[in-house]
């Protein structure tokens, strides 16, 4: 019989009580309580089980939950008679910053506070209990929703004292989404503020706490050590490309196609969901599918980009828009289908991810939009350490989806997108700069990274802005940028898929005085000449498209102002 399907469900107990469909991953239980761990720190993508583990970790452990054993039965976990007497017996605090999503520090900090506050009411029990003094009782009704920073910081702390008193034992605290109001914090500028009180919460619940016996905190990035875990020595971190824990968040390809085969789907079906929804890796274990589509898939029974969907991914677009050349470049290799090589470190410091560009390679890797093909060492330099390179590509077909339609709706605004491109491969200049002009006047502010849109914008900027218009045509063209050709290295080219396009080659170049240009007209024609001086169409040449169809373009801009010249 079909079990069936609650989309978005993250609830243990709901999910066992209604007989929905799950898959079992109650061996996370034995493999987590085996490790003997103190804190340990878990990373996965979004959307990959991380709330339904830690709820089922709460079912499975709180004396909340105590003679509620049918809620296992049938499951992996009820088989080991040792780990069955556990149930239901030790104190455990759940902890969710998931909606903890404010746009200043002090709204986060009202969200921190009611979360802190509704654990309280859980609890509210102790307020009458004969093991309390009064004042420790008076303590936790001092826990309000309007309780200080200071208080709030050490609320878990003083919880864990009161329950340990209570029921004689040491808590257990499980934080879900534990980095969502840091991401938060980067995006919308208050990141020192949240770091300074999070690394003292996060100090007196996991580190000087002695009434906790173990912890476990996920999320979708590593947070770096130096940010907030720089007091926590007894921390394990397991990662996306850690082998502990591997198979425990998402689907494996036989638990997907076990489920297909219970719903009666065809083995085309199989063929077109590995296609699709395929290729997250952890640690050594490949094939793994994200949950959510999957569950959507069973449940609508058709192919759709569900996970990428299921978030506005502001983080990526924000990294991706302002990011360097070499970055779109490297990206516009990923769209292609490619491999990248680059380092990666996995300890995310979001306050650096402005000045450390290859940071996003982490972020991307992170949150599941690349997947590791190889890993080697690589020495930096002689006689010092190695570093990491991963070889990255796009996780699976959805992910490529995503990126096209994120790039896409970035200039949906602006009417000239198409025009644009159609006016450049028919050579037209006059309606290319005119596109463009109103191109950049609609949109300069969205891209600018909140700096001014001023005459002083580097070549970067608007390299990355013509690249991003380009990006949505990747069927009919090639993309190319800052590769050698010739005696140097092009800016853009667009090496067209079709017999009998022409191609493209674009030079890019900011007007500047010292350079001896009088007007925008003269850098232009600078752009042009080092296109024909450098020999930028060796490499269309070597291709075999002929010379008369190989359009050259000058591309001059000033603040926001371009102007466009032929070769």
């Amino acid at each position: 019989m079909e079990r069936p399907i609650a989309i978005g469900a993250q609830d243990f107990e709901w999910l066992r009580t209604n007989h929905g469909f799950y898959i079992d991953k109650t061996d996370f239980i034995r493999e987590w309580w085996n490790s003997r761990d103190a804190v340990t720190l878990i990373t996965r993508p979004r959307r990959f089980g991380k709330t339904l583990n830690i709820s089922m970790l709460k079912c499975f452990f709180s004396n909340q939950y105590q003679n509620r054993g049918e809620l296992f039965e049938g499951l992996d976990i009820w088989t080991d008679d040792t780990l069955r007497k556990l149930q239901g017996t030790w104190p455990v605090v759940f902890v969710t910053f998931a909606g903890v999503k404010g746009a200043t520090f002090e709204d986060t900090l009202i969200g921190i506070k009611k979360q802190l506050f509704m654990i309280i009411l859980d609890f509210s029990h102790l307020k009458s209990s004969d093991r309390l003094s009064e004042e420790e009782k008076e303590s936790l009704s001092g826990l309000t929703e309007k309780m200080s920073n200071t208080d709030a910081a050490y609320a878990l702390n003083l919880l864990s004292r009161l329950l340990f008193k209570h029921y004689g034992k040491k808590v257990l605290i499980f934080l879900d989404e534990y980095d969502t109001p840091l991401q938060e914090a980067w995006i919308h500028g208050y990141w020192d503020e949240l770091v300074a009180f999070t690394r003292t919460m996060f100090n007196n619940t996991f580190k000087t706490n002695p009434y906790l016996e173990r912890a476990v905190l996920t999320g979708i990035t590593r947070v770096s050590r130096e940010s907030i875990f720089s007091d926590l020595n007894n921390l394990e971190v397991v990662t996306t490309t850690s082998d502990k824990y591997a198979a425990c968040f998402g689907f494996t390809e036989e638990e997907t196609f076990a489920a297909m085969d219970e719903r009666k789907f065809s083995e085309a079906d199989k063929r077109q969901v590995r296609e699709w929804y395929d290729g997250f890796t952890f640690g050594c274990v490949t094939d793994i599918y994200n949950p959510w589509s999957m569950t959507n898939y069973f449940d609508k029974r058709k192919i759709d980009t569900y996970w990428a969907n299921s978030s506005s991914n502001s983080l990526v677009g924000k990294l991706l828009r302002q990011g360097t050349p070499e970055i779109k470049s490297l990206f516009e290799t990923l769209l292609n289908g490619g491999t990248i090589t680059v380092p990666v470190d996995e300890q995310i410091v979001f306050n650096q991810l402005d000045d450390n560009p290859a940071a996003i390679w982490s972020l991307l890797l992170a949150s599941g939009y690349l997947k590791v093909v190889s890993a080697m060492m690589l020495p930096e330099a002689v006689g010092q350490k190695t570093r990491r390179m991963y070889a990255l590509t796009l996780t699976n077909l959805e992910v490529h989806c995503m990126f096209e339609n994120m790039i896409q709706n970035w200039f949906a605004q602006t009417d000239g997108l198409t025009d644009f491109v159609r006016a450049m491969i028919q050579g037209d200049v006059r309606d290319m700069s005119r596109y463009l002009n109103d191109i950049m006047i609609t949109t300069m502010s969205s891209f600018d990274g909140g700096r001014n849109a001023s005459s002083k914008l580097p070549e970067n900027f608007y390299h990355g802005l013509v690249l991003g218009l380009l990006a949505g045509h990747s069927a009919a063209y090639q993309i190319r940028s800052n590769r050698e050709s010739g005696y140097g290295r092009y800016d853009v080219v667009m090496e067209p898929k079709k017999a009998g396009d022409p191609g493209v080659i674009m030079e890019f170049k900011v007007f500047d005085q010292l350079d001896d240009e009088k007007s925008l007209e003269d850098t232009a024609a600078n752009a042009v000449k080092q296109i024909e001086e450098k020999k930028y169409d060796t490499d269309l040449l070597f291709r075999g498209i002929p010379k008369n169809r190989i359009y050259k373009y000058g591309i001059a801009f000033r603040g926001k102002e371009c102007l466009i010249r032929k070769g």
